[in-house]
């Protein structure tokens, strides 16, 4: 990938031109994340270029250990979005302050706002040891997208940060090569829910240093591991 930088006023012009010649909508923009005692006001800024190029969500993280501080902070972006079409997705981790399933939850129940969302990666579900079977019981409103990868069986020590964000950044893996339980997953989620791939990989770095190539790689693998679950599926 090429080097970050900063966006100006031309870019904000030309991107969404760009994307209407796609014909692809864009699913989410990221990342905001809520730590203690921060300012909301880039917060908000991101929201308002997510919702100028036509985002449908926003994704949120919090390492403020207040789940009370963290849920009034989401709370007030929800309220910023309104009427931008973007619905605020809270992600939770290990590598956060919203740990698991549960916790995420409890904040989304405290914020109560209509645009707040819930977003499930399974790498995450898997490491904060968040059961599936509580997934299947979110209710549907609350899940506009979710992210999709696969990953090794083996778990990073929850007390290692590091070994945490090498896990998430570079032990990815394409759908149906790691040792994750995806097909679960994938049935517990509401069906045709939209799947964003988050697959940070080393080994797909390495192979396809073109990030085109690379992104076909998986579109193509994420293909075929979702025309299986086609398959599978019982007829009615």
């Amino acid at each position: 990938m090429g080097r970050a930088r900063t966006l100006d006023g031309r870019d904000h012009a030309r991107s969404p031109r760009a994307l209407a010649d796609t014909g692809l909508e864009l699913l989410d923009v990221e990342v905001i994340w809520i730590k203690p005692g921060e300012s909301l006001a880039l917060h908000k800024r991101v929201i308002d270029i997510g919702a100028a190029l036509g985002a449908k969500n926003v994704l949120c993280v919090s390492s403020d250990p207040d789940m009370g501080a963290t849920a009034a902070q989401l709370a007030a972006l929800c309220a910023h979005a309104e009427g931008s079409g973007l619905r605020v997705a809270l992600e939770f981790g290990i590598f956060t302050e919203v740990k698991n399933l549960a916790m995420a939850m409890a904040v989304l129940d405290a914020v109560a706002h209509p645009l707040r969302a819930l977003l499930i990666d399974p790498i995450h579900v898997d490491r904060s040891l968040s059961p599936i079977a509580d997934i299947a019981r979110v209710p549907p409103e609350l899940l506009p997208y979710a992210q999709f990868c696969d990953a090794p069986a083996a778990r990073p020590d929850p007390a290692d940060f590091g070994a945490i964000i090498t896990d998430a950044i570079d032990l990815r893996e394409q759908c149906g090569a790691g040792g994750l339980p995806l097909g679960a997953l994938y049935k517990a989620l509401p069906p045709g829910i939209p799947l964003s791939i988050e697959l940070r990989s080393k080994a797909l770095r390495d192979a396809y240093p073109d990030a085109g190539e690379r992104a076909k790689a998986v579109a193509d693998a994420t293909r075929r591991w979702l025309a299986e679950r086609v398959r599978e599926a019982p007829e009615t």
